[in-house]
């Protein structure tokens, strides 16, 4: 898929047998030049030694290669499991022939367990003879735990004479309300930039896209996002302006393209639901009300039995923390109004309501009519599914 490679860079999976026999779970994605890399990571305070190790190395701002494993988050592992994270990060060093400190480890999957080195020992020479631009989509694949389905995506943004190309891919369907970053997310652009202004324009994307996402109200230990830019697409250097405004809009779209799949594709999600919340005196006031309605579990039911109790959402909004005004509250799904200024209009408004829920994709729209803030959240339902899938993940 030619909309899915980018000079520079190339990718390799394969199936390296890290928890389970047969599927790919082990990846790779590489660049011919050293990149200029930022990262953003979970805000958890137990942190998975891939994480550690990776913050460490982007203090340079410059990495060449991912490499990341699916079935093994490599979290609670102590001092041992920090020797692995650096261990394959040189087995893979040494088969690509660079310094080891220019691989950033990323791992996911069950927390606990120690990593399986010889799976890397044996594999990581047919990792490293493997890669190929096209294969972007393997990587996708590999890094997938829970997730139903692949998530990649793609943009392009004029600089000045010259396109710069944005490809990427995502990984999540549980334990997702990143307060920073989301799961696992990779980004490679051709785009010419400084380590500054490529940290500036992934912290802007991270906050309106990964940041706005909540599928259970769980925070990962392995959360992480990278953006490598190889600079060959020989723009003018980005640094300020109308070029980095342009450049940080695209990396937001793309973000926000992944995060949206992310939601679509939560652990027994039939539905998903943006949760806007208008009409607030301060954004973060919005944000703090939208986030607390999409992490109602109550909510998240009544949304997946189709079943407009608007009563849910109100109560949510009770206990936010923010004031406001009930009794000027109006509630909304999709165009259907359902509640105007904190009362409920009725039996003939929730039937009306509930045509909605049987949509796959809507917006609950609530305006406090205080003030000119407006922000979102993305959100899914909760489902029996999603109780059989964690109940044993393990399994």
């Amino acid at each position: 898929m030619d909309f899915l490679k980018i000079e520079g860079f190339s990718f390799s999976a394969v199936a390296a047998g890290v928890r389970y026999p047969d599927r790919l779970d082990l990846g790779l994605v590489f660049s011919n030049r050293p990149a200029v890399t930022a990262g953003v990571f979970t805000t958890n305070q137990i942190k998975a030694a891939p994480v550690r190790l990776g913050i460490e190395r982007l203090k340079k701002g410059e990495a060449q290669a991912i490499l990341v494993n699916s079935g093994c988050a490599n979290a609670c592992t102590g001092e041992e499991g920090l020797r692995a994270a650096r261990q394959s990060c040189a087995l893979i060093a040494a088969e690509l022939g660079i310094d080891q400190e220019q691989v950033l480890p990323v791992s996911t999957g069950v927390i606990g367990e120690q990593l399986n080195i010889p799976a890397f020992q044996k594999y990581c020479g047919q990792l490293a003879a493997g890669l190929s631009p096209d294969d972007l989509p393997r990587v996708a694949r590999a890094i997938m735990t829970t997730d139903t389905v692949a998530k990649t995506a793609h943009t392009t943004v004029q600089i000045g004479d010259r396109q710069v190309r944005l490809i990427g891919m995502a990984k999540g369907a549980g334990m997702i309300m990143p307060n920073m970053a989301t799961m696992l997310a990779f980004v490679c652009t051709d785009a010419r930039i400084s380590f500054p202004e490529l940290h500036h324009a992934l912290v802007q994307a991270v906050a309106r896209t990964f940041n706005r996402i909540t599928i259970d109200g769980d925070t990962s230990t392995n959360d992480t996002v990278l953006v490598m830019a190889n600079g060959a697409a020989g723009n003018r250097w980005i640094d300020s302006g109308e070029d980095l405004q342009a450049f940080q809009d695209g990396l937001e779209t793309l973000c926000r393209d992944l995060a949206l799949q992310i939601v679509a594709d939560g652990e027994g999600a039939s539905k998903c639901i943006t949760i806007r919340v208008c009409g607030a005196k301060e954004a973060a006031d919005a944000e703090k009300i939208a986030r607390t309605v999409a992490n109602s579990n109550l909510v998240k039911t009544a949304f997946f039995g189709e079943d407009a109790n608007w009563g849910r959402i109100i109560a949510a909004m009770g206990r936010a923390g923010v004031k406001f005004s009930p009794e000027r509250v109006n509630i909304s799904f999709a165009d259907v109004m359902l509640v105007k200024n904190g009362l409920g209009l009725g039996r003939e408004a929730e039937a009306a309501a509930t045509k909605v829920l049987r949509e796959k994709s809507f917006a609950v729209t609530i305006d406090l009519q205080d003030g000119a803030s407006c922000e979102e959240i993305f959100t899914c339902d909760f489902s029996i599914d999603y109780v059989k899938i964690n109940a044993d993940y393990r399994s």
